[in-house]
């Protein structure tokens, strides 16, 4: 399989997951979401009635007017919260992050730096500069998802040319 193609499939596979897992979160846990979708299954819980209300206001964009309209449960005063688990720990990529990050090349550490909004030209350097610093990233042999990405973004503040990037992704 061409290498282009399946890391470009690493990458949309994960910006999907995060995409889904966010909405899915959106979808009710915390109670304060809004759209057809979580008035038709509010009090619901398990995985499929969270995608069927992601779903249901994805496709019909009712949560969007909802927030500019003040209508469907919608209330855009409200504090966003974020209640899940980190993305790594959620795609299983953590294990894979770390071996590639150790050999300093490899298709889920330029995942990494996609999802860290480091642009081709310096994932080379991205890649050479975490993997100098891959026992501070990877502080611990049971280091968390969470840990590892403050940990790099950490390194990367102190970097001159990584350092606009050591930001929280969006």
């Amino acid at each position: 399989m061409d290498k282009k193609l399946l890391s470009k499939g690493l990458i949309f596979g994960v910006l999907s997951a995060a995409s889904l897992l966010a909405q899915a979160d959106e979808a009710g846990q915390s109670g304060k979401g809004c759209g057809w979708g979580n008035m038709a299954f509010e009090g619901q819980r398990g995985l499929f009635p969270h995608l069927l209300a992601t779903t249901t206001n994805g496709t019909s964009g009712n949560a969007t007017f909802g927030l500019t309209s003040g209508t469907n449960g919608c209330d855009a005063n409200q504090r966003i919260t974020y209640g899940g688990r980190s993305i790594f720990a959620m795609n299983g990529m953590l294990d894979n992050i770390a071996e590639d990050m150790a050999k300093g090349h490899g298709e889920a550490l330029d995942a990494y730096a996609v999802l860290l909004g480091v642009p081709t030209k310096d994932r080379a350097h991205f890649a050479q500069v975490t993997q100098q610093h891959y026992g501070e990233i990877f502080a611990a042999q049971n280091t968390t998802g969470e840990q590892v990405l403050n940990n790099t973004l950490e390194v990367m503040s102190r970097d001159q040319v990584l350092s606009r990037y050591a930001k929280q992704p969006v």
